[in-house]
């Protein structure tokens, strides 16, 4: 999970994780919770429990999750390629579509920060316990250092590799200082090398 704190001072929760009373008593801290963000059509299970527990907050979520979801989940706005009035000030984002799962990529103005979930997962061998895992993670394309999207799911944008470069290639050019990932190793420097080599299969 990535939250962000609005020029408003309420927060953006994407990808909310497992519900914890002692992370939601945390969060409180912080700021009132005004959104809940399901950003691609695999991270949102969770979505549903953080609703329960703040149902003021506004739930976003990709196109199309309410026909794949596996779970009831409350739907009440969609996210679209151009960021909605209520984080338009503080975050841009862009939208990638693909057969495997559809993506929305944010980039928070004032940090710099570029905020992703499965196009770049970098997971680090030395974390992995067992030795299968370590192998798949290799076969995969997603091992640290070279983390990038796993190779299935570059084959599942191939009907639309041409969205997918021009949203990288868009990324790209908000120069980020950082990216922050949902698997794996962030990385906190040079952002604009990583998008580079990250997704050289695409560029």
């Amino acid at each position: 999970m990535t939250i962000v704190r609005l020029p408003s001072g309420g927060l953006w929760l994407h990808s909310p994780t497992v519900p914890d009373e002692a992370l939601f008593g945390k969060i409180n801290e912080i700021g009132p919770i005004r959104f809940l963000i399901a950003p691609n059509t695999l991270h949102y299970w969770w979505i549903a429990d953080w609703k329960e527990k703040f149902p003021a907050a506004l739930v976003y979520t990709v196109p199309g999750l309410q026909r794949s979801a596996r779970r009831r989940i409350p739907i009440e706005r969609t996210l679209e390629a151009a960021p909605p009035p209520e984080w338009a000030d503080a975050i841009d984002q862009v939208m990638i579509r693909g057969d495997m799962l559809t993506e929305v990529e944010f980039f928070h103005r004032s940090s710099r920060t570029l905020i992703l979930t499965d196009l770049i997962e970098n997971f680090e061998l030395s974390r992995i316990r067992k030795r299968f895992y370590r192998w798949l993670m290799r076969i995969g394309g997603v091992a640290d250092p070279d983390g990038k999207a796993p190779y299935d799911m570059q084959l599942s944008f191939f009907r639309h590799r041409n969205g997918v470069r021009t949203a990288v290639r868009r990324m790209i050019a908000w120069k980020p200082e950082r990216i922050i990932i949902a698997h794996g190793r962030w990385y906190d420097v040079d952002a604009g090398f990583e998008l580079n080599r990250a997704f050289r299969w695409i560029l």
